[in-house]
């Protein structure tokens, strides 16, 4: 049985919902709710019946990034050590991100990690990065850019505007907008419609997918990283020093 405060799981033929259960605080990421998001996710993959994961956010918000009283209390320092983004794009069957209201800055980072993205009508993409003083190290800037283009990542990235859910249809962010009340019906359809393949094949090709389209993204993680650890930390871009092309001086 699963025992979660900050997550649930609903199992059903063949894929799994897994819920960010916060709603109170807008499903807000604290360093538990990571810890139990790895194990959930661990154990699904160590399930042979579960194919397809469905990652939602219980109550009207999908997730509205990092708890604000953790980040005055302990600074981002308390995340280190969890990166979802990898939990997700390392789980070896496709993940649908069914989102909805705010979708914001490290929630951001989680959903553009999934391998489809079905959005409900309310849903408001934010990324709040700028506004904080902080860079991204769950991914958003390896992976935005080659879903809707440099520049339009650029936009988002460093005005920190919303992007809703039309809009982002329209960017080629998500794969589809449905009322809110149909949001998991969407996503339940599309798990059904993936796992009425041949048995097994949709792990791989994720896997083949990935592989041959986002091959160098690996380099561009670790470089985000890297540069991102130094800056919030106050060591770069003082220390640490990059090129024009980003390479380490």
């Amino acid at each position: 049985m699963d025992r979660y405060e900050l997550i649930e799981i609903e199992r059903s033929d063949g894929f799994a919902i897994v819920a960010f259960n916060r709603p109170q605080r807008m499903n807000a990421i604290l360093p538990q709710m990571l810890a139990e998001f790895d194990a959930a996710m661990a154990a699904l993959d160590a399930e042979s019946g579960i194919e397809v994961v469905i990652l939602t956010g219980r109550g009207r918000n999908f997730c509205a990034g990092l708890d604000v009283d953790m980040l005055k209390s302990g600074g981002a320092g308390a995340i280190d050590g969890f990166t979802p983004s990898e939990t997700i794009a390392n789980w070896r069957g496709p993940v649908i991100a069914a989102v909805q209201g705010a979708v914001a800055t490290g929630g951001f980072e989680i959903t553009v990690a999934c391998d489809l993205i079905i959005a409900a009508e309310s849903t408001r993409f934010v990324d709040t990065h700028s506004r904080v003083g902080l860079l991204p190290g769950w991914g958003l800037s390896a992976r935005l850019h080659r879903a809707i283009g440099i520049y339009r990542a650029k936009e988002l990235e460093l005005t920190g505007r919303p992007l809703h859910a039309r809009e982002a249809a329209d960017w080629g962010l998500v794969n589809r907008v449905v009322p809110d009340a149909e949001l998991l019906e969407a996503a339940r359809a599309m798990a059904r419609m993936i796992v009425s393949g041949a048995p097994g094949i949709a792990a791989p090709t994720k896997a083949l997918i990935d592989g041959n389209s986002m091959r160098p993204l690996g380099e561009s993680l670790k470089f985000e990283r890297a540069f991102a650890a130094g800056r919030n930390l106050g060591t770069a871009p003082g220390n640490l020093q990059f090129d024009h092309v980003g390479r380490k001086a």
